[in-house]
C-alpha cells in the first residue's frame, strides 16, 4: 500500500473523552487523499486554480482503537474499485509504534470539475495509474454493523420536511465560517462529522446523566462518555461560507451493547440535505474505559429523546 500520511495527535484535536475527535480522523483522511492525488498525477486537485478535484460522496469509517494526545500515527492506502468517473479508496490510520489499526476508511470519491463539482471521466493515463494501485480489501477492518452498500435515500426523501413529519428534533444550528471551507469554497468533509459531534450533546448529555444515575443507584459509581465505533456518511451537497446549517438526529438500530444515531445535516432555508449519516456508538465508563451495556430501560429513555424514523 501507499504511504499517505505520517504525523501525531495534538491535544487540541482531542475532546472531552480524552481521545482524538472524529473530525480530525476525517481531516487526516483528507490530507491522505491529497497525497494520493499526487500518486495519480492530479497534483492540482486541491490547489485553488486546479481544473479538477476529488470529492468524497459516500464514506464508511470503522473506528477500532482510541488515539490519545501526543501519539504518532501513520496512514497507508490503495484502490479498491474504479469506475469511469470515480474511485473507492481504502485508507488505514495506524498507531506508528504498535502497528495497531486506529481507523479504516472506505471512501467513494468522484473526479469532478473544481468549480461546478460535476463528475467527468478520468484521463486514460490517470485510469491506468488507479488500476495499478489496486489492493485486496482487508478483511480485518471490514464493516460490521453498517452495510456500506445499502441504497441511500433519494434527494426528495432526504429533506427536512420529512424530518419535520417524523418529529425529529433540531439539535444543532449554525452558519458555515469561511475557515471551514476548502480551496474551492465548499465546506470540508471533516466539518460535516464535526457538526454532528458538536450538536449531539444537546440530545445525549441529559440521557447519559440519567444512565450514570441509574448505574450509580445500582451500586456502581461511574462517569459516562461515548465512543463511535462505525460511521457511514453520504455527502450530498457541500454548503459554502455563510450558508446556514441544521443538524437533525434520530435513533437508529438498537443492539445489546450498541446503538446507532442517524444524523441529517440540512439547509434550513431550502430543506435540502447536505449530508445524511449513521453512527454506531457505545456508552462507556470514563474511569474504566469499558462499555456500559445499553439495557432496554436505558434505550427506552433514549427513544423518548431521539425519535426513530430517519435513515440514510
Amino acid at each position: 500500500m501507499l504511504d499517505l500520511y505520517r504525523g501525531s495527535v495534538n491535544t487540541w484535536e482531542c475532546d472531552e473523552m480524552g481521545h482524538m475527535n472524529v473530525r480530525f480522523y476525517v481531516a487526516k483522511m483528507m490530507e491522505g487523499l491529497a497525497v494520493f492525488s499526487h500518486h495519480i498525477g492530479l497534483q492540482h486537485a486541491f490547489q485553488p486554480k486546479g481544473p479538477s478535484t476529488l470529492i468524497p460522496y459516500d464514506q464508511h469509517i470503522r473506528f477500532m482503537k482510541e488515539i490519545h494526545p501526543g501519539r504518532p500515527v501513520t496512514m497507508i492506502g490503495g484502490v479498491l474499485d474504479v469506475t469511469e468517473t470515480g474511485v473507492r479508496i481504502y485508507q488505514e490510520l495506524k498507531h506508528t509504534v504498535t502497528g495497531e489499526t486506529a481507523a479504516a476508511f472506505r471512501t467513494w470519491v468522484r473526479h469532478a470539475e473544481s468549480k461546478s463539482g460535476k463528475a467527468f471521466a478520468w484521463a486514460p493515463q490517470t485510469r491506468d495509474l488507479l488500476e495499478s494501485l489496486r489492493i485486496e480489501d482487508p478483511t480485518q477492518t471490514a464493516p460490521r454493523s453498517i452495510d456500506p452498500t445499502a441504497e441511500a435515500l433519494s434527494r426528495k426523501d432526504a429533506h427536512a420536511g420529512v424530518a419535520d413529519e417524523l418529529g425529529i428534533p433540531v439539535v444543532g444550528i449554525g452558519a458555515v465560517p469561511v475557515e471551514h471551507c476548502d480551496t474551492h469554497g465548499r465546506m470540508k468533509p471533516e466539518h460535516f462529522i464535526g457538526r454532528v459531534s458538536d450538536a449531539v450533546p444537546n440530545l445525549m448529555a441529559e440521557w447519559r446523566e440519567d444512565v450514570a444515575r441509574a448505574v450509580t443507584e445500582a451500586g456502581e459509581d461511574v462517569r459516562t462518555g461515548a465512543a463511535v465505533l462505525e460511521y457511514r456518511l453520504i455527502y450530498r451537497k457541500a454548503p459554502k461560507a455563510g450558508d446556514l446549517i441544521e443538524v437533525r438526529t434520530g435513533l437508529g438500530m438498537v443492539k445489546p451493547k450498541v446503538h446507532s444515531l442517524v444524523h441529517w445535516l440540512t439547509d434550513p432555508i431550502t430543506g435540502q440535505a447536505y449530508c445524511t449519516s449513521e453512527a454506531v456508538a457505545v456508552t462507556f465508563d470514563l474511569n474504566s474505559r469499558k462499555v456500559i451495556a445499553a439495557n432496554p430501560d436505558h434505550m427506552a429513555m433514549l427513544e423518548k429523546r431521539a425519535v426513530k424514523g430517519l435513515r440514510l
